[in-house]
């Protein structure tokens, strides 16, 4: 196993804790981006490449006939074999949390259409299903399995927030474990059925799961609810005969203790087992080697490579399986308080070059999630805050679909851990969460003065019920330091006058007066 270091580039917040890479003939693809995708690059999917210790990443297309992919974090990921004669296969993405910390319960199938290299187009197909449909979830595993000759994808574990109808302001942004359901996704009629077995009594969330044949193996995870990392091994098996499935569990010995690993395969029936945790304030630095027989398997401790002392002493680590044997890891950098975007890379071999070169992409491939979300279970810093920079010069200068940092939202003056006055007292290393609306990061609201900046609701002594009026409301807020010159700028509010009906003038009265020679007739008429 060798490590080798990626230089830390400057100006782009894209990879972060629960990206995700696709391999496509030995081709690395990145999606799963922090924020939602800007119009350099609006499918947020791109080309990962790491020549000579750089970095370079190039903006990926869609086909017309494909449907929009958010920027998933924490989703489930797994191969599906296509066409066998033309080695063709596809990926398929469920559920996951996007930008604005929303659950998907979407299937996504993101097949390759053309790569030259200028330019690369991929296809992704939203797959509509009938039955028990999963709830909408992150930080779960899918595998296909084959039995029969038919095969079916297996969606297990995961995390979801409460039900909305039991959502109060104290909870509201609570999670919790999914119940511990077998589904199985038919995607050749667009179905799914679920199955609850009684080997499974806890949900699980940030496992890893390896599948071979009709056979899916459950290794680790984390239990909100028990608040501990399973040492259990499951097998589940499938069997498709021509009626309907039947699915069986079976707990092993000789399980692992971990949450958040990393699994990336080697050979046929060889998996490497990498990273995660052990416990909520310790990192697990042993490596191991899973072969998966015909009806059995051997987990064995392997030799670790020789990690660096920035590995080994930082809080947390996090990464992806790249394929072919090969993990992409990465670590906050040691200046995270000042420069939250500062990462350190490191790419994981767990076998030579020229290894790579003559082995295929097997047919079993390996199902996991990135890292687990610090936020719902450990103590470590928030996860979110660190992100991979690449600077401008790191692109494809020669190629026409370079990807544009300058459309991308400059976010290290607006991080969490900044500080945002004179008295600010919140620190990344000993914050806690103060408001019941906190997860994983401090509650921040923007002072609406000329320049405009971001300060922490718990330094600027707001209540909860003013916090939650004022993210409701739309009104201006100015901080402690503003307040009083915004009201010494404030004018009178202009009084709007009342229009006073014009009074009718009164007209005059006006007697008509009676002619001489009318009086003088009347007279001698009536004399007469």
């Amino acid at each position: 196993m060798s490590l080798q270091v990626v230089a830390a580039l400057n100006n782009s917040s894209l990879l972060q804790p629960g990206f995700s890479l696709m391999n496509f003939d030995g081709h690395v693809f990145f999606f799963g981006q922090k924020g939602w995708p800007k119009r350099s690059c609006p499918t947020g999917v791109f080309h990962l490449d790491i020549k000579q210790n750089e970095l370079k990443m190039k903006p990926v297309v869609f086909s017309k006939e494909s449907c929009y992919l958010p920027p998933l974090r924490y989703p489930a990921l797994c191969t599906l074999r296509g066409n066998a004669e033309r080695g063709e296969y596809q990926y398929i993405i469920h559920g996951g949390k996007t930008p604005n910390n929303e659950l998907s319960d979407k299937i996504y199938i993101i097949s390759l259409v053309s790569k030259t290299s200028k330019k690369t187009t991929f296809q992704c197909v939203e797959k509509d299903l009938a039955g028990d449909i999963p709830e909408a979830r992150y930080g779960h595993t899918i595998n296909v399995v084959h039995s029969r000759g038919k095969s079916v994808s297996i969606i297990f574990g995961g995390r979801s927030y409460i039900p909305l109808a039991q959502r109060t302001t104290e909870k509201w942004n609570s999670t919790v474990d999914c119940l511990p359901s077998v589904f199985l996704v038919d995607f050749e009629f667009g179905c799914c059925t679920s199955y609850i077995l009684p080997e499974l009594q806890d949900g699980l969330a940030f496992h890893v799961s390896m599948a071979r044949n009709d056979t899916i193996y459950i290794l680790g995870g984390h239990s909100l609810q028990n608040n501990t990392r399973s040492p259990s091994l499951y097998k589940l098996k499938v069997d498709l005969p021509l009626g309907s499935p039947a699915v069986t569990c079976s707990v092993l010995p000789g399980g692992i203790s971990v949450s958040s690993a990393i699994v990336t395969q080697t050979s046929d029936t060889e998996f490497i087992l990498v990273g995660g945790y052990q416990s909520d304030n310790q990192k697990r630095l042993v490596c191991n080697t899973i072969v998966l027989e015909d009806d059995k398997i051997e987990i064995v401790e392997r030799a670790s490579p020789d990690w660096t002392p920035d590995i080994k002493h930082c809080r947390m680590w996090f990464g992806c399986d790249m394929g072919k044997g090969s993990v992409l890891l990465g670590i906050p950098g040691a200046n995270k308080q000042l420069i939250s975007d500062a990462n350190y890379f490191y790419v994981l071999r767990c076998k030579g070059s020229g290894e790579d070169k003559e082995e295929e992409v097997t047919e079993q491939i390996c199902s996991q999630t990135s890292t687990e979300d610090p936020g719902d279970s450990t103590p470590f810093e928030d996860s979110e805050e660190f992100c991979f920079n690449a600077e401008a010069n790191s692109f494809d200068v020669d190629d026409t679909d370079t990807y544009n940092e300058d459309d991308e939202e400059d976010e290290s003056e607006t991080g969490y851990w900044i500080t945002c006055c004179a008295s600010c007292n919140i620190d990344i290393n000993t914050w806690v969460p103060f408001y019941s609306t906190e997860l994983n990061k401090p509650a921040m609201i923007l002072c609406s003065s000329q320049a405009g900046h971001w300060v922490h609701a718990q330094c600027m002594d707001l209540s909860e019920s003013m916090l939650l009026h004022l993210s409701e409301a739309n009104i201006k807020y100015f901080c402690n330091e503003h307040i009083d010159l915004n009201k010494g700028l404030q004018t009178p509010k202009k009084v709007v006058r009342l229009k006073k009906q014009p009074m009718k003038p009164l007209r005059k009265k006006t007697t008509r007066k009676l002619t001489t020679p009318v009086k003088k007739s009347f007279l001698r008429r009536l004399f007469e």
